[in-house]
């Protein structure tokens, strides 16, 4: 399913959904992160999704990131909280969805680089060659928090 994100665009359209999703900030033993380029978007993102009735939101991290990328993972922490009204996502089904994610720190513990039916690449970025990729300005603002090293979450 194709997906269009507005962020603070005075031309978006209106909301008409709002589900629980989150995402996750993947660091190996190298401290390179975990990134996938989307198929609905062809953006860089890290790996998350919408959670599904009978899992915890951990759960549902572990869940997202084994089935975008193969790696499996360990939920170690909070980045942040994100519920920006200002960032809308149009599906092609008619779906508008309000931005709505818990990002969380989880470090990899094994699994092999795979791709999905989202994401068509996936793979191991240093933090500094984070620049070269063409990032969502809202995954851009979770990165930078995760990599800030701020010991509190952010919160909308």
């Amino acid at each position: 399913m194709a997906r269009v994100d507005y962020f603070h665009d005075p031309n978006a359209p209106k909301a008409n959904s709002l589900r629980p999703a989150v995402s996750a900030f993947v660091q190996d033993k190298n401290n390179r992160i975990l990134m996938i380029r989307r198929t609905d978007n062809d953006k860089y993102a890290i790996p998350g999704g919408q959670q599904e009735v009978g899992e915890t939101l951990s759960q549902t991290a572990v869940r997202e990131v084994k089935e975008e990328t193969g790696i499996d993972i360990e939920v170690t922490g909070l980045i942040g909280l994100y519920s920006n009204p200002g960032h809308v996502i149009a599906y092609d089904d008619g779906e508008i969805r309000q931005e709505f994610s818990i990002c969380f720190k989880a470090s990899a513990k094994g699994g092999s680089l795979s791709t999905s039916d989202e994401s068509k690449e996936v793979q191991w970025v240093e933090p500094e060659d984070l620049e070269e990729l063409d990032i969502h300005p809202s995954v851009k603002l979770r990165l930078e928090h995760a990599l800030s090293g701020k010991p509190t979450p952010y919160f909308t």
